[in-house]
């Protein structure tokens, strides 16, 4: 089976879904899996690489109004591979990680490298999925039980 060299449609890639599980995987198992793609996906052009704050919203779970929590330190990637473009922005400063998001995301739209790189995610999400099970697991044994009468 061949690897499509062309951009998929958007309803094709649900690129929320990538996005936040390459953002929380462990930021040096995307830096090393990025880097070993780049020599097959040609020139990338860096747009720009920064960190910045941004407001962090939440809903009140009573009233169900939002309100913003605070400010928020992210790295932030916007890259070019051809005429696709790639963006990526993730908690704390680390830029090398936001920019080998963004790499990974512009990879993805233009359908270049995609079984390596679905692969990797489903990888990813597997290992995130056991890790939020194992803390569901333990925040399940500080739960107390009160009677109300």
């Amino acid at each position: 089976m061949s690897e499509q060299r062309f951009p998929l449609p958007p309803e094709a890639i649900d690129q929320s879904h990538y996005l936040s599980i390459l953002s929380r995987a462990p930021a040096e198992a995307v830096k090393c899996f990025a880097d070993q793609l780049i020599p097959d996906l040609g020139v990338i052009e860096v747009l720009h690489n920064r960190t910045g704050l941004i407001m962090a919203s939440m809903t009140d779970s009573a009233q169900g109004t939002p309100f913003y929590l605070g400010e928020v330190l992210v790295a932030e990637a916007h890259v070019r591979l051809d005429a696709t473009e790639g963006y990526a922005a993730c908690l704390g400063r680390d830029l090398q990680q936001a920019l080998a998001i963004a790499v990974l995301d512009a990879a993805i739209v233009s359908g270049r490298a995609r079984a390596k790189i679905d692969q990797f995610i489903q990888l990813q999400a597997t290992t995130l999925e056991a890790a939020d099970q194992v803390l569901l697991e333990q925040v399940a044994q500080t739960r107390v039980e009160l009677e109300t009468f």
